[in-house]
């Protein structure tokens, strides 16, 4: 006998009754949701109907029955953003998996299975946020850092000075001793960025991000000493007085660009790719851009914020270097230039253009790297491990001579403090972190950055959501988070005899492969355990 609620075909009082608990029939169109992948576990027994999670889910996945009196879920709504969890008084919820899931299938997993049914369901092209989820090698787990023992005793930060500031650009090929006659060692001077670490809060853009976030962002990074990237979204007029450690970022859409805001800022980056998705442009859906994001975008409220995969100014590494030249004009060469681009397939050489066309910073972004919203089949597909486009990009430059002549930074899927000081061994001179920040503040990973409904207030500028995030409170755990991780890079400089975060850089002879492959410690220019 077919059921006539899987048909859509129930009597419509029937209907009614059941979408009053939350049960609806399934429809044409709807059966990817008729399969939820988390399932709203609710103890009736500790549950006191205050309501809190009703006001707290903005994705509408929990809803009160006045006529049953009874707080229930839309469980196909649930993101797991566990929001509700948090804010429970009486802890009377837990987030969970739908059911067993689906058949146990090496070849088809449940993601595979999940996507291609939403694919059927809408016809669309599938959307997320955050960085790279699959199963792929992570090389900073595979490497290990040495150790000093006897010979070359180790240091003891606590007692003895340890230099982390980091000075992020151009440098002078030489220093003439002789000082032109003057009495004084003299060296032709190159704007920097002078790094009290050598971490910096990676691009992330108003409106993929909130206002109190990027702020958040500002002041931790004007308390640290180091620096924020704006991304791509323009500099909000508030956030001017924070120039002076702000990096702001030319790219495609030419979103927010102006003489002022090239003027107002520390460094300039042009971007060219994007960790996340190489090779594609970037989308703010209009329902994300507000009044405020629309006078700091100069776009109209309410339209899509479109950035074309290329820029259309740029098809050759000549063209580039008359973007560059043109904004060292626009800042009378008083800041750094940086180029960001992808790590993919041949990034050395890239890089090496990238320099030579006049760059002062190079930013590798590996395919671990975060996004507001990319399709999800290019996020998991494309690109490249940073540690191996770090690697490269480091003895290309190194054997072509023209080290000196840009600094890098690495970014794309910095976890912590280990993975800092191993980016920097493999030859960055700094690192862009940006999902650790955003955990900082408490993302949980959701992946539904690009829908606009942040329940944590970290990506939505929506006015009932916005204050979940004060800005003193991210301000304040992301000055943690820098302080934390900064001593640790201390404590690892010392153990490793070294009394400074210069000469860690490009030192390879301090880190040790462990389980790889001898053309993958051949690419990462290391040493295996052992040896």
């Amino acid at each position: 006998m077919i059921n006539p609620l899987m048909t859509g075909n129930a009597p419509a009082a029937d209907v009614q009754d059941l979408e009053s608990l939350g049960i609806c029939a399934l429809k044409r169109g709807q059966y990817f949701s008729s399969m939820p992948e988390y399932y709203v576990d609710r103890d009736q027994a500790k549950c006191i109907k205050c309501l809190v999670c009703v006001r707290q889910c903005p994705y509408e996945a929990t809803f009160y029955s006045a006529e049953m009196n009874i707080v229930t879920n839309r469980h196909e709504n649930c993101i797991n953003c566990r929001r509700c969890e948090a804010m429970c008084p009486t802890k009377c919820i837990r987030i969970k998996r739908w059911g067993s899931g689906f058949r146990p299938n090496e070849h088809w997993t449940e993601k595979h299975i999940r996507s291609l049914y939403k694919q059927a369901d809408t016809g669309g092209v599938l959307l997320t946020g955050c960085g790279n989820d699959l199963y792929y090698s992570t090389y900073f787990d595979r490497i290990v850092l040495d150790a000093s023992q006897v010979t070359n005793p180790s240091i003891d930060p606590l007692r003895e000075p340890m230099e982390l500031r980091t000075f992020v650009g151009r440098k002078a090929e030489r220093i003439d001793p002789s000082g032109n006659g003057q009495g004084k060692p003299s060296t032709q001077k190159f704007p920097n960025l002078v790094c009290e670490t050598p971490i910096i809060f990676a691009p992330m853009s108003f409106g993929a991000i909130s206002y109190n976030f990027q702020e958040g962002l500002a002041i931790a990074a004007s308390e640290a000493g180091t620096y924020f990237d704006t991304g791509e979204g323009g500099l909000h007029p508030n956030f001017y007085k924070y120039g002076k450690r702000a990096i702001v970022q030319v790219a495609s859409g030419r979103f927010g660009v102006s003489a002022d805001y090239l003027r107002s800022a520390a460094a300039v980056e042009i971007k060219i790719g994007q960790g996340a998705k190489p090779g594609i442009g970037g989308h703010l859906p209009g329902e994300k851009v507000t009044a405020e994001i629309s006078r700091t975008r100069m776009i109209p409220e309410g339209s899509d914020a479109i950035s074309p995969a290329p820029q259309h100014d740029i098809y050759s590494i000549e063209d580039l270097r008359l973007l560059i030249y043109a904004i060292k004009e626009a800042t009378e060469y008083t800041v750094p230039i940086s180029v960001k681009i992808a790590a993919v397939h041949n990034v050395a050489a890239i890089a090496s253009g990238i320099v030579r066309a006049g760059a002062d910073i190079v930013v590798i972004d590996g395919f671990r790297g975060g996004t507001g919203a990319a399709p999800t089949i290019i996020r998991d597909h494309v690109g490249i491990p940073v540690e191996l486009a770090l690697a490269q990009v480091d003895q290309r430059l190194r054997d072509e001579g023209i080290r000196h002549l840009a600094s890098i930074i690495a970014a794309g899927g910095i976890r912590n403090s280990a993975d800092v000081v191993k980016a920097i061994a493999l030859g960055a001179d700094a690192v862009y972190i940006g999902t650790a920040a955003m955990l900082a503040v408490g993302c949980t990973l959701c992946q539904q950055c690009h829908r606009g409904k942040c329940a944590w207030g970290i990506t939505t500028n929506r006015s009932d959501l916005l204050p979940r995030l004060p800005i003193d409170y991210a301000a304040e755990r992301l000055s943690n988070l820098l302080h934390a991780w900064s001593h640790e890079v201390k404590e690892m400089l010392g153990l490793m005899g070294l009394n400074s975060i210069e000469s860690l850089r490009g030192n390879r002879l301090k880190l040790r492969a462990v389980g790889m492959t001898e053309e993958e410690s051949r690419i990462l220019g290391i040493t295996h355990a052992g040896i």
